[in-house]
């Protein structure tokens, strides 16, 4: 059975950002030929909480993805990051991933507990709070992108394809 996927990404914030790598990243992954899944992109969404996570919602519901993957830019991480959680307040909401089992055998890919308490936090708390109080049976997941570069872009690829097609397989 084809799943459908939904995937974001960020705008850049900063004047000295010629892109955000993980649109950059969604760019690439539009090219993926043999991929057989359906894929559908929400990308450049703004450098607000409230107007990304509003989007995405929408988008959500529009759409009815089996697998929500929100990506943002981590500009001082080197390696892929997956969050296990993200938190407002006192209130923390984990994935129901189970990210060990995720990301096994990928090539460089890590585990964070730390969602940057930025706009990628609030959106990945946003997405994580509406599938829990929907009761939504969907896979929602952030993914931190590290800034792209010829060394790391194919290690970068090869481990979101593997974790898209996990994600389709649970």
């Amino acid at each position: 059975m084809m799943s459908h996927i939904l995937l974001t990404s960020f705008q850049t914030w900063l004047p000295h950002q010629q892109s955000n790598s993980s649109d950059d990243l969604l760019e690439e992954v539009a090219k993926l030929e043999s991929f057989p899944h359906s894929l559908t992109f929400l990308r450049h969404l703004p450098v607000d909480i409230a107007q990304a996570s509003q989007r995405a919602i929408a988008k959500i519901n529009e759409l009815q993805p089996d697998i929500i993957i929100c990506c943002g830019m981590a500009e001082s991480r080197r390696q892929l990051s997956v969050e296990s959680n993200a938190s407002l307040g006192d209130t923390v909401l984990k994935t129901p991933v189970d990210l060990e089992r995720l990301l096994d055998s990928s090539i460089d890919t890590t585990i964070s507990h730390n969602a940057g308490k930025f706009v990628c936090e609030g959106l990945y708390y946003s997405v994580l709070n509406y599938l829990q109080k929907n009761e939504l049976k969907k896979h929602g997941l952030f993914v931190h992108v590290p800034i792209l570069t010829r060394n790391n872009m194919a290690e970068v690829l090869t481990d979101v394809e593997l974790i898209m097609h996990r994600l389709t397989a649970l």
